[in-house]
């Protein structure tokens, strides 16, 4: 029999968190501290067990995209497939979601097994995530940023925070090709997307922002980190600004003992996805972002 229960405990989100590493390992999972930071009462994490024994999780929350939308996240750790965890843990999430008031649902499927699921329900594909994976050597060079521009990390000038958020930040997630436009609050911005100022850099340009990169710790894996946010203002795009300062978070990661390196770049984001490659990132995975519309049936 399927029990579900709600994740509350440290002991709980801890296994929580085991069951998406299993399901994603190349993936960051955050550590049970961020996690309780980064929920709020919209949130709830479950577990779903079998004979006592652990055999998936999930997650549902608001989504960042606009709208009254609901992220849902079932997870089964593979000995347990094809026995309807995935079922079970799905409506629970899905209602969940409902009662939030929210009239859609997105998630994430990583092959077409999870998307002949997701089909079941209602969801439907509306876009693409690509993985790109960077290897870092022992030595990287440094950035040759473009005349005019300095970069700097935020550890240098931690005053950048605020002002990335508002001079940057906004527009780039403007831009960004997703189904539905991306709403990230500065209280989030800085919880969840700064969180390394060490090795985040900012290209300025006669004291402006007009560029940004930065990475995301892996609480599990010292070795590897996910970058976060590399964005540059519209009137400066093209003229090489990113690559330079995402060249200047690869040399950083180099000195500091990082040999892996990933980026989610979407699969309409064909600039980005360029960029990266001309830094040598090559694509692991795709993601495909599904959507249904609450309640399931």
């Amino acid at each position: 029999m399927i029990e579900l229960r709600e994740a509350t405990t440290d002991g709980d989100l801890e296994a929580w968190r085991q069951v998406r590493i299993a399901v994603h390992p190349n993936e960051r999972c955050a550590g049970v501290e961020m996690l309780r930071r980064t929920s709020t009462e919209k949130t709830l994490f479950l577990l779903a067990e079998i004979g006592g024994r652990l055999a998936g999780s999930g997650i549902a929350n608001k989504s960042n995209l606009s709208g009254d939308r609901s992220f849902v996240a079932p997870r089964v750790l593979p000995e347990f497939r094809r026995r309807g965890v995935g079922t079970v843990l799905l409506h629970a999430l899905a209602q969940h979601a409902a009662g939030l008031g929210h009239q859609e649902a997105g998630s994430e499927a990583g092959d077409a097994g999870a998307v002949a699921f997701g089909t079941r329900f209602g969801f439907r594909e509306v876009g693409r995530q690509v993985e790109q994976v960077r290897t870092i050597r022992a030595t990287e060079p440094r950035p040759d940023p473009p005349a005019g521009i300095e970069l700097v990390s935020l550890a240098e000038r931690p005053e950048l925070f605020r002002r990335t958020y508002e001079e940057l930040a906004v527009e780039a997630f403007e831009d960004i090709p997703t189904p539905g436009r991306i709403t990230i609050s500065l209280e989030t911005w800085e919880r969840e997307w700064v969180t390394w100022p060490e090795g985040s850099f900012v290209a300025i340009a006669d004291d402006e922002i007009v560029g940004c990169a930065g990475l995301v710790r892996d609480a599990d894996r010292s070795d590897r980190a996910e970058n976060s946010l590399t964005a540059v203002r519209r009137d400066w795009r093209g003229r090489g600004v990113a690559r330079a300062v995402k060249q200047a978070v690869i040399a950083w990661a180099s000195a500091n003992g990082l040999r892996e390196l990933y980026t989610w770049t979407q699969e309409a984001n064909d600039d980005m996805r360029a960029v990266n490659e001309r830094l040598r990132y090559v694509t692991r995975d795709v993601s495909h972002t599904l959507r249904a519309p609450l309640p399931l049936p």
